[in-house]
């Protein structure tokens, strides 16, 4: 047996980890130990060192491979399409998932690809180690749902390994948990008798045997400890019977399982919720390429199972050992009073070709295990709709950090998700009794009347014009609340910001700020509200608490009788750094407006400034108590004394001139990272089932659109070109086109792409309305024919051919 081992810590530690000198002596009969360091000692890696060493690990046919090094970066193609490389070629390879915990998201690569084993590290006492990174993978974010990972975890704090020169010396890092379970797999392997190894024993066997033998922790989450702690008898007992198969890991998901199921034990599913998605893992140890046969299939175990509508996304060719089940779970609306377990099984029938000397296809079935809570379904006011999809994240392009006092990390790269980076946030909406969904698709795509406050938090996207349009007539007509929490963005400083890579050998530029506030105040733009380019920093109280202002923006429009709050901060950007140099130690820095609150129409809007007071990576003191106020106020109408003191109320509205707001940069190709600019509008996969490609309860947009619960569906493919304008008090129909005739624009009422839900709520009296007059004058239409037809009848007997040489002229 060959191992590779990228790190130097393997021969370190397997001398000390493995306590009896016979098995020692076993394992080293069979292995031939090579040893690469991977990095100079700055600790700089190149993609093409890894490259050349993967290819040396091909060439000479190693069994196992472990890397004790990995980076944020699942985009480097070479690095993973060499990494699937060396995978196809059989070779276990073994891989730390990172030393970037507690901070959720923060898995590296290669640890987070499904064909590598990824290992997390604990300590003696079985708890997580606070180094080791958690899941989930954010390779799908920000429109799909991330897998589990790590795989497993294994003993990786204050372990004892012994020095390069001699003597013995305590290490910690998943970059020593790694090689642990790199020893574990080389003593698996030999198991298995030699002329069988390559038959059986292959990277998706391996990772089989190693989480159905891994012992459940109790305590942690499953995005935490993976299947549990590495177990090396358990993991011997199912290969040395081992017959090659599929399976899907986790290979269940229980709601009454918590911590270890959460997120999902945290909130139960309900009638009328964005689909919940959880993404499973395929593995296939029957073969390095299969196949899904036929479309995963839900069995229920009761009749109430039915009440749950299930869909899939999966891989339909599975390459290298591997794939994913992605199940997109709602229920129906016959369940909106549903509260108990739904509980069946999902299968999933995969072929492999046959082996070596085999006439037939490998034929294997998966099972996968549900069990999910339901609940009534919760009222409007306390539902909370996160926006996911307006969030870009590195990579694939160089998105700086949100709070610039933090220096040891320029990228944001956790996810941005209520499960990854928010996840406090999240644990803290649910205690307080919120029902928070997400969103991955555009405002298009949702449905207003069911949500009490869209939540925009730290969003790096563009915006549909549609989307701002639905969105001014969502909170103004339908009463939908709207909090914002913008962050800075400033081009001056990006500007600065820019550093040479010597891997990629080239410059790097950030693409927006740590919000795209320009994009924001297009958004924004019909409530006159408009963010600055401020960068600001300070501490101020609020609600008696002590809060922590890092990095974050100014507001430099806010509408008129409007309750704005002001603290006295310092400016960081280029302009403002040069202003403060100016003040003398003896001057009061001037205030800077940061939190505002109105009414809007039938709906209340709430913005701040700063996210990094709800974001765990680099939250220096948190604002969730802010953050229930505003809730309160933009789902409930409850106003907090504090926030709405007179003190603070707008008597003239703040306003800036369009050419002082924040512009976009003109440097940058910003559409090779949006899923806006040069995109087209659709609901994706995580939307409600019934909107699935089409562009969502929309306005008037072109192509196929879906009508509002309650109203009749009307498609015509392309649609009419026209739109529907709403002001803030009326609503008047502007057509982009000159040549539109009067009676299209009536007729776009009827058969053209439907108006929005606001406009249905209004003028629900207009079409009966329509209907009845157009009844009324058909009616007397036809009476008036009818009695010019009984004159001309009477007559006819004296000048047959009058009727049919003279026209009837109605007056």
């Amino acid at each position: 047996m060959t191992i590779l081992d990228m790190g130097l810590l393997l021969l370190v530690l397997l001398p000390v980890w493995i306590p009896s000198a016979l098995v020692l002596h076993q394992i080293q009969r069979f292995m031939h130990f090579a040893c690469l360091l991977m990095h100079s000692l700055l600790q700089v890696s190149y993609t093409s060192w890894f490259l050349d060493a993967f290819n040396y690990a091909i060439a000479t046919d190693m069994d196992v491979l472990n890397l004790s090094i990995g980076g944020p970066d699942y985009l480097d193609h070479p690095f993973v399409e060499k990494i699937w490389e060396i995978t196809a070629n059989n070779i276990i390879m073994v891989s730390a998932i990172g030393n970037d915990g507690p901070l959720y998201g923060t898995l590296n690569n290669p640890a987070d690809q499904s064909d590598v084993i990824g290992v997390g590290g604990i300590d003696y006492s079985d708890h997580i180690a606070s180094f080791s990174s958690r899941g989930m993978s954010t390779w799908e974010l920000p429109h799909g749902y991330g897998r589990v990972k790590p795989d497993i975890v294994a003993y990786g704090r204050d372990i004892m390994g012994s020095k390069i020169s001699s003597g013995c010396k305590s290490l910690s890092g998943t970059s020593v948990a790694s090689p642990v379970v790199a020893g574990v797999v080389c003593l698996l392997v030999s198991v298995i008798p030699e002329p069988d190894r390559k038959n059986i024993l292959n990277p998706a066997s391996m990772k089989q045997a190693l989480v159905e033998g891994a012992a459940k922790l109790a305590g942690p989450n499953m995005y935490e400890q993976g299947a549990g702690r590495v177990d090396l008898l358990e993991s011997y007992e199912i290969l040395k019977s081992y017959k090659p198969r599929a399976s899907i890991f986790p290979s269940v998901l229980d709601y009454t399982d918590c911590p270890y199921s959460w997120p999902f034990c945290r909130q139960p599913l309900y009638a009328g919720a964005m689909p919940v998605i959880f993404n499973a893992s395929i593995l296939n140890g029957m073969g390095v390429i299969g196949y899904v046969e036929s479309p995963p299939i839900w069995h229920p175990f009761k009749e109430v199972g039915n009440l749950l509508s299930i869909h899939f996304t999966y891989s339909e060719v599975i390459w290298p050992w591997t794939g994913y089940l992605a199940i997109h779970m709602q229920i129906k609306e016959e369940g909106a009073q549903f509260s108990g377990n739904i509980e069946g099984n999902v299968t999933l029938r995969v072929s492999s070709p046959p082996a070596l000397g085999e006439k037939h296809p490998r034929i294997s079935t998966c099972v996968l295990q549900l069990k999910l809570k339901v609940v009534p379904r919760p009222p409007r006011a306390k539902r909370i709709l996160w926006d996911q999809f307006h969030n870009i994240k590195y990579p694939p392009g160089y998105i700086p950090r949100d709070s610039l006092d933090v220096r040891n990390d320029i990228l944001d790269w956790h996810g941005d998700h209520l499960h990854t980076n928010f996840h406090i946030m999240f644990n803290m909406l649910r205690d307080a009794g919120y029902y928070v969904e997400t969103l991955g698709s555009p405002l298009t795509c949702f449905d207003a009347r069911q949500y009490g406050t869209l939540l925009l938090v730290d969003l790096e996207e563009e915006y549909f014009a549609e989307e701002i349009e639905k969105l001014r007539d969502d909170v103004m007509n339908t009463g939908l609340g709207l909090a914002v929490f913008a962050e800075w963005y400033n081009v001056d400083t990006m500007v600065k910001m820019r550093f040479f890579d010597d891997n990629t050998r080239s410059w790097w530029t950030p693409v927006t700020g740590g919000a795209n506030n320009p994009a924001l105040n297009d958004l924004l733009a019909p409530f006159g509200i408009a963010f600055g380019d401020k960068i600001l920093s300070g501490d101020f109280s609020l609600f008696g608490e002590e809060n922590r202002y890092a990095s974050g923006t100014d507001i430099v429009r806010f509408p008129r009788g409007g309750y704005v709050h002001s603290f006295p901060f310092s400016d960081s950007s280029e302009s403002g750094a040069t202003q403060n140099v100016l003040l003398t130690s003896s001057t009061t820095k001037a205030d800077s407006p940061i939190l505002g609150l109105t009414v809007m129409g039938e709906g209340r809007i709430g913005v701040y400034g700063d996210s990094n007071c709800l974001d765990s990576s680099h939250m220096v003191t948190n604002c969730f108590t802010l953050l229930r106020k505003m809730l309160d106020f933009t789902s409930n109408n409850v106003r907090d004394p504090v926030l709405f003191s007179n003190s603070n109320k707008q008597d003239a509205p703040l306003y800036e001139d369009d050419n002082q707001l924040p512009s976009r940069r003109t440097d940058v190709n910003f559409s090779s990272y949006s899923a806006v600019v040069g995109k087209e509008l659709f609901c994706r996969t995580d939307s409600r089932f019934e909107i699935w490609g089409t562009k969502g309860y929309s306005l008037q947009v072109r192509g196929r659109n879906r009508k509002l619960p309650g109203y009749p569906v009307i498609d015509l493919g392309s649609g009419f070109n026209s739109t529907f304008d709403a002001s803030y008090l009326t609503r008047k129909v502007n057509l982009r086109s000159k040549d539109d005739s009067l009676g299209n624009r009536y007729l776009g009422l009827f058969y053209g792409d439907e108006p929005d839900a606001p406009m249905l709520v209004r003028s629900h009296w207009f079409i009966p309305a329509a209907v009845a007059v157009t009844g009324v004058l058909l009616l007397s239409f036809w009476r008036i024919r009818q009695k010019r037809r009984r004159r001309r009848k009477g007559s006819s007997s004296t000048d047959p051919c009058r009727q049919s040489n003279s026209p009837v002229t109605l007056t």
